[in-house]
């Protein structure tokens, strides 16, 4: 029998399903089609973003928003909510976002979305997901998202499973950054060190001014995080502490994959990769040879 525990040491499968199934739902956030969908709401860019990724809360006030997101400048969210939810409700923004990725899956797909192997992934995914259910507790974003229907066609059924993964994990994530003394910003600051993103990428996506940037990159310098270079590096000790954030995730993240288990894992991985590498490729083609590597 697979524990559902989140003690011990975390199989390396969990981390890899979780990367290779990632551009399938990720895809929503890079998708015309979605971004057409939200503009007949009329709201685009940022704001449609914290809206449509937060509306399987309701209505949430930008307080609520900025707290699960994290990382982002709460400036830049109460900027977009809630004007948003004046425009739009919550449920014509959940409505949007599905016909949105239905839209881009269906182009970037094709036939396959009828195909035995994607109704495979669907399955597999959605025992995954639905092995998380009772873990509910401290996690927000997750417990909204599996609160909602789930569709009918396998290849809608595939991105919201991997949605509630996706949101599962970050719930923990930011459980992990806490416990690690780091807020938002400096998370991000951390991250970019690392050398995985661009510092200025990690900046500006998220909405944070460049004297903010500098003012976290100095504190972190202070609690020896950080080398003393313009563009710092983790020290040492800085690299094991963020090590220490990745490991908790995982840990956090593991129950849906251990669960399913290391073979089924490994069947979802190869049945899924070449749908997240032709959506990469469509979408984020900067990230293509990234996304292929972690693939």
């Amino acid at each position: 029998m697979t524990s559902t525990s989140t003690a011990g040491a975390t199989p390396p499968y969990a981390r890899e399903t979780w990367r290779t199934l990632e551009p399938y739902h990720g895809a929503v956030y890079f998708s015309p089609e979605a971004q057409a969908r939200y503009g007949e709401l009329g709201s685009a860019g940022q704001a449609a973003y914290f809206a449509s990724r937060s509306a399987a809360l309701g209505p949430a006030p930008a307080e609520l928003t900025a707290a699960t997101f994290y990382n982002f400048n709460p400036v830049a969210v109460h900027a977009a909510l809630p004007a948003a939810w004046d425009a739009a409700p919550p449920a014509a923004f959940l409505a949007a976002r599905l016909r949105g990725i239905d839209a881009t899956l269906r182009r970037v797909l094709g036939a396959d979305i009828t195909s035995e192997r994607l109704r495979r992934a669907a399955e597999l995914a959605r025992r995954a997901a639905e092995a998380a259910r009772p873990l509910l507790h401290g996690r927000p974003l997750f417990a909204a998202h599996a609160a909602l229907p789930w569709p009918d066609e396998p290849h809608l059924v595939l991105w919201h499973a991997q949605t509630l993964l996706r949101e599962f994990r970050g719930d923990g994530h930011v459980q992990a950054l806490l416990a690690a003394g780091l807020n938002g910003i400096e998370a991000l600051v951390t991250h970019a060190a690392t050398g995985a993103v661009a510092a200025e990428t990690l900046r500006t996506t998220r909405s944070w001014a460049p004297q903010e940037w500098a003012r976290a990159a100095d504190g972190l310098r202070e609690r020896g995080w950080l080398t003393d270079e313009a563009e710092p590096a983790l020290t040492s000790e800085g690299r094991e502490r963020r090590a220490a954030v990745e490991r908790v995730t995982d840990r956090l993240a593991a129950v849906p994959y251990t669960t399913l288990g290391p073979d089924a894992c490994e069947e979802l991985r190869d049945l899924v990769r070449p749908y997240s590498l032709a959506l990469a490729q469509d979408l984020m083609p900067w990230a293509v040879e990234r996304l292929g590597r972690s693939l």
